[in-house]
């Protein structure tokens, strides 16, 4: 897929969480890409940003930035904030980060359980575990699905999700989750600045739902939503951007790109068509700014 060179990309996901390259990879493929920035942003840990910001030093041309992907539970539906900019060792994102661990983790052993029960047992030293680290905190639905998949002979991972992994399918296990106050804020003590992170899905009609949530949101302090996204066609993008510009947000865009794991989507093009403009960049750096000059002078 075409790549729009002095584009950027601000969510990917590496092997230190749920996607099935690493971070010198993501950086590699970014670099080839001709991309301007590219950010880091695994779920519920930072493990890989130190590859990446190695990794990315080779290449002088492409801006690398930290970031996290925080899941959290607004209402009856899971609301995730990616994390730019951040410190990977402020204290307080580090506990955060340790908490939502510790939930994924019982999570995962919860879900081996009620597979077993449902006639799917699975072995701690699966390959598709093994590759994640073994049985915790990194493993997710898709590392089980890919289990399943290789064991009992599912034709692809879609099946697997809509036979027994999906939201509220037989062998779903739902997360408990930090609100978004929570990691908000433990995105702000690490210095970083707090996106939500595909707002919409272009399945969905949710205007109402977008303007409400941003309300809340940008009364909690987060900074930014992201208006350029692989699932995302013009309108999702013009909403986005109204609804940002309403509530005095910034905009931020990127593929959510796994690898192997979404074959469909691409880095910095995501399903094709995606271009996220690095004149974004200037107005995230600037509330990035602002939230540093927040800190006390002995965290900044």
């Amino acid at each position: 897929m075409p790549v729009t060179p002095g584009s950027i990309d601000l969510h990917t996901h590496s092997t230190a969480s749920d996607g099935s390259c690493t971070p010198s990879e993501i950086v590699a493929l970014a670099a080839e890409a001709q991309l301007a920035a590219v950010a880091l942003t695994d779920h519920d840990t930072t493990a890989g940003i130190e590859e990446f910001l190695e990794s990315a030093s080779q290449f002088p041309c492409l801006e690398a930035i930290p970031g996290v992907e925080l899941s959290t539970r607004y209402g009856a539906r899971e609301l995730h904030i990616v994390g730019l900019f951040i410190d990977r060792k402020a204290p307080l994102l580090e506990a955060f980060l340790a908490n939502e661990r510790a939930r994924r983790a019982k999570r995962n052993r919860d879900m081996k359980i009620k597979l077993a029960l449902l006639g799917y047992p699975l072995d701690d030293d699966e390959p598709a575990f093994a590759a994640a680290g073994g049985m915790g905190a990194n493993l997710g639905r898709p590392h089980f699905a890919q289990a399943l998949m290789e064991k009992y002979h599912f034709p692809d991972l879609r099946t697997v999700f809509d036979k027994l992994l999906g939201n509220n399918k037989s062998a779903y296990i739902p997360r408990e989750n930090a609100s978004p106050r929570e990691a908000i804020e433990a995105i702000h003590s690490a210095g970083g600045i707090a996106v939500w992170a595909h707002p919409i899905y272009r399945d969905r009609n949710e205007r109402a739902y977008v303007k409400r949530v941003a309300r809340k949101l940008a009364a909690l302090g987060v900074d930014a939503m992201e208006g350029y996204y692989s699932l995302f066609g013009p309108p999702e993008t013009q909403l986005v951007t109204e609804t940002a510009t309403q509530f005095s947000l910034a905009i931020s865009g990127g593929s959510d790109f796994h690898g192997e794991r979404s074959p469909n989507i691409n880095l910095g093009c995501g399903a094709g068509k995606l271009c996220v403009p690095a004149d974004l960049l200037t107005a995230l750096k600037a509330r990035c700014s602002a939230v540093r000059e927040s800190l006390q002078p002995e965290i900044r």
